[in-house]
C-alpha cells in the first residue's frame, strides 16, 4: 500500500453539494483511488496492491476505511476489463462481481463502472500541451477521430469519435487482436510465445508481462544466459545499466507499439492523433522519442506519408483515467437517466448564451410544450428575439436547427422522466396542470429513487420481518399512508394497528414491549404528541421506524429513519408530492418483507407465493 498524491488540484472551489464522488482506477495490478470534491479537485489519492485483497470489496473498504465519518453518495470506477451487464469477470485476476451488489455493499446512491481506456479517453479533452510528451511528427486535425493505446498489466485500445455534442468514446478490446510479426527476430519471438499459447495477441508481448516474455525469448536467442528480470527491471536495465539484452528488450518492444498504433490509426482514420497511455512507456521518458516507435509507426508502405500527418502523444500525467472517469460521472449526474439530459444542458449553459439567447432559453424552461408546437414565428415571438436568434441558440447546443432541437427535446419530454420543476399558473389551462402535477410528481420519485438511504431501508425491512407487532403512528396527511401500510402488513399476517389520533399514541406506545416497532410518519417530523409517542415506544424497548425529514427531531429519536425530503409548504398546502413518496416507501417495506419469506421447506416457498400474490407487482 502506497500514496502517491495527497495534495489538493485545484481546478474549481465549488464543492459537490452531495459530498465527495469517489473515484478508481482498477488495474490487475494496482488500484488507485481518489475523492473527487469538487470539478478538477482531487484529493486522498491512494494506490493499493491488488494482490494484497480477495476481491474488490475488501478493496474498496480499506480505501473507505480513512473516510468512515464521510458520506459518499457516488462514485465511479475505472477496469482494466470488459464491461458489459451487472456481472463482470476480470481477465487478469480470478475477481468477479455484482455492480449493483456492490453499490449496495457501499450504501451508494450511483455506481458506474467503465473500461479503463474508455476512461482514459475521456480525459484526453481535459489534457492540456505540459501533461503530453509528442513523438515525432504530425498535427492533430480538428474535429477528427483519436485513438488510444496504452501497455500495462494488459494492452488497452480505445478511440473517440466526435460529434455534434463532443466525442463518443469506443469501448473497445482492441489489444486482443493477433500480433503480426514484422520482421525475423519478431518472428522468433512469436515462435517462442507460441510454445505457451496457441494464440498469441498484441496484449502478450505490447504489456509488461509481455515485455518479461520478449526478454526471456531474445536471451535464449542470442544464447545469453540472463536472469530473470521484472517489466521495470528491464527499462531500468536499459536506461540506467545500458544492458545490451534490455536495450534491445526495449527497441523491440517499442517497435511493437509503434506498429499496433499504425494498425490502429489506419482503422480509425485517427488525424485527431493517436495517444499512448498505460504504466509502461512514460517511464521511458525522453529515451522514448529516439526509440524505433515513430519510425515504424510511419513504416505503412504506400501509407507512409497517410501516417505520417498523424501525430503520436505520450500522456505523462499521473492518474489520467481520474480526469476521465470523473467526467463520465458527472456527465451521468447531470443528464441521469438519459431524457433529463437536454433540459439540464440549456440550465448548465443559459449563462454562457448571449442576452438575446438567454431569452430563448427561458423560454424552453418555462414553456417547454409551447416551444415544441410552435413553428420558429411564434418562438422568436414569444422570446422577444429574431428567428435568426432562435437558430443560434439551437447552434450553442450542439444541433443543426431548431428541427434537429425540437427532435430531441420532444423525445426528452413524452419519455418517462420530466425535466424540471412547473409551477402550476392560474392561467395554465387542464391540458397544461394536469401535465405539470404529472411531471413533476414523477420527477420528485426519480430524485428520491436515486437519494435512496438502502442500508436504512435493509435496516428496517429486517426489523420488520421478525417482530411481533407494527403499529402505525401518523396525523392528517400522512394519517392515508398509516392506513395503506396497515392494510398491507395486515395482509402479511403480522398483528398491526394504525393510530391517528394524537391522545392514543402515547397510550398505546406504553403497551409496547421489546420485539414490537412502531413506524411514524410525519412530513415535518416535528408534531409534539408524535415524538412523546417515540419517546415512550423506546422506552419500552421497542424499535421505531420514522417516516419524516432527514433533519427533523423524529428522524433523531427513530430507530431508523426512512428519509423524504422533498420540500413543500404544508402550512398552507397539502403535501401531496410528500404523501405519494411515503407511499412508494410502505411499498418498498411491503416487497421487502414478501421476498423474506422464504425458506428451505417447500411450504416456505408457498408462503413466499402467496404473500407476493397480495402485492400487484
Amino acid at each position: 500500500m502506497t500514496k502517491e498524491n495527497d495534495s489538493e488540484q485545484k481546478y474549481s472551489r465549488t464543492a459537490y453539494a452531495d459530498g465527495p464522488r469517489l473515484l478508481a482506477d482498477i488495474g490487475a495490478t494496482h488500484a488507485r483511488f481518489a475523492l473527487e470534491t469538487a470539478p478538477g479537485v482531487l484529493r486522498s489519492v491512494r494506490v493499493l496492491k491488488c494482490d494484497d485483497f480477495p476481491g474488490i470489496v475488501p478493496l474498496l473498504h480499506t480505501y473507505l476505511a480513512d473516510h468512515s465519518g464521510t458520506r459518499i453518495n457516488h462514485a465511479a470506477f475505472a477496469l482494466a476489463n470488459p464491461i458489459s451487464g451487472d456481472m463482470i469477470r476480470m481477465t487478469n485476476r480470478d475477481w468477479q462481481f455484482s455492480t449493483d451488489e456492490v453499490r449496495r455493499t457501499l450504501g451508494l446512491n450511483t455506481l458506474l463502472i467503465v473500461n479503463d481506456f474508455t476512461a482514459l479517453a475521456m480525459s484526453l479533452p481535459g489534457l492540456s500541451g505540459k501533461d503530453l510528451m509528442q513523438v515525432g511528427g504530425g498535427a492533430p486535425a480538428a474535429n477528427a477521430v483519436i485513438g488510444v493505446v496504452g501497455p500495462g498489466t494488459g494492452l488497452g485500445v480505445s478511440g473517440m469519435i466526435p460529434t455534434l455534442d463532443g466525442f463518443v468514446t469506443l469501448g473497445s478490446e482492441g489489444g486482443h487482436v493477433n500480433f503480426a510479426p514484422a520482421d525475423e527476430r519478431e518472428f522468433a519471438i512469436l515462435q517462442y510465445a507460441w510454445k505457451e499459447w496457441t494464440h498469441v495477441s498484441n496484449e502478450r508481448l505490447i504489456s509488461g508481462p509481455g515485455m518479461e516474455l520478449i526478454y526471456r525469448a531474445l536471451a535464449e536467442r542470442n544464447a545469453v544466459q540472463a536472469a530473470p528480470r521484472t517489466s521495470p527491471e528491464i527499462i531500468a536495465g536499459a536506461l540506467d545499466d545500458k544492458d545490451p539484452l534490455c536495450l534491445e528488450v526495449l527497441e523491440c518492444f517499442c517497435g511493437m507499439l509503434g506498429g499496433a498504433a499504425a494498425n490502429l490509426a489506419v482503422t480509425l482514420g485517427a488525424f485527431g492523433g493517436i495517444f499512448i497511455g498505460g504504466g509502461i512507456v512514460p517511464r521511458m521518458g525522453e529515451w522514448f522519442v529516439t526509440s524505433p516507435f515513430r519510425a515504424r509507426f510511419e513504416a505503412k508502405g504506400r501509407f507512409s506519408s497517410y501516417l505520417g500527418q498523424i501525430p503520436t502523444y505520450v500522456i505523462m500525467i499521473p492518474n489520467p483515467a481520474f480526469i476521465g472517469v470523473a467526467t463520465i460521472l458527472s456527465e451521468h449526474l447531470r443528464g441521469r437517466s438519459g431524457a433529463n439530459t437536454l433540459m439540464e444542458r440549456v440550465q448548465h449553459l443559459q449563462h454562457e448564451l448571449s442576452p438575446a439567447e438567454q431569452r430563448v432559453a427561458t423560454l424552453v424552461l418555462e414553456h417547454p410544450r409551447k416551444v415544441l408546437g410552435e413553428p420558429i414565428a411564434e418562438i422568436a415571438r414569444l422570446a422577444d428575439v429574431s428567428q435568426p436568434t432562435v437558430i443560434r441558440f439551437c447552434r450553442s447546443l450542439g444541433f443543426l436547427g431548431l428541427a434537429d432541437f425540437k427532435l430531441k427535446f420532444a423525445s426528452s419530454l413524452t419519455g418517462t422522466i420530466p425535466v424540471r420543476h412547473s409551477q402550476v399558473r392560474v392561467s395554465d389551462s387542464t391540458h397544461d396542470l394536469s401535465a405539470k402535477v404529472i411531471d413533476n410528481t414523477v420527477s420528485a420519485i426519480l430524485k428520491f429513487r436515486d437519494q435512496l438511504d438502502v442500508v436504512s431501508i435493509d435496516r428496517a425491512i429486517a426489523l420488520l420481518r421478525k417482530a411481533n407487532r407494527v403499529e402505525f403512528y401518523a396525523m392528517g396527511n400522512s394519517r392515508v399512508v398509516a392506513l395503506d401500510g396497515q392494510h398491507k402488513f395486515f395482509r402479511f399476517r403480522i398483528p398491526t394497528s394504525s393510530y391517528g389520533d394524537s391522545h392514543l399514541f402515547t397510550l398505546a406506545a406504553e403497551l409496547l414491549k421489546p420485539g414490537d416497532v412502531v413506524i411514524a410518519i410525519s412530513t415535518s417530523g416535528n408534531l409534539p404528541e408524535l415524538l412523546a409517542a417515540v419517546d415512550a415506544a423506546r422506552a419500552t424497548g421497542a424499535d421505531v421506524i420514522a417516516i419524516t425529514s432527514s433533519k427533523s427531531a423524529l428522524a433523531k429519536r427513530a430507530t431508523i429513519c426512512l428519509a423524504v425530503d422533498h420540500s413543500e409548504d404544508s402550512t398552507s398546502f397539502l403535501s401531496m408530492i410528500s404523501r405519494v413518496l411515503q407511499l412508494l416507501l410502505i411499498d418498498i417495506l411491503s416487497v421487502g418483507i414478501s421476498l423474506g419469506a422464504q425458506g428451505a421447506d417447500p411450504a416456505d416457498h408457498d408462503k413466499k407465493r402467496s404473500l407476493i400474490s397480495h402485492l400487484d407487482i
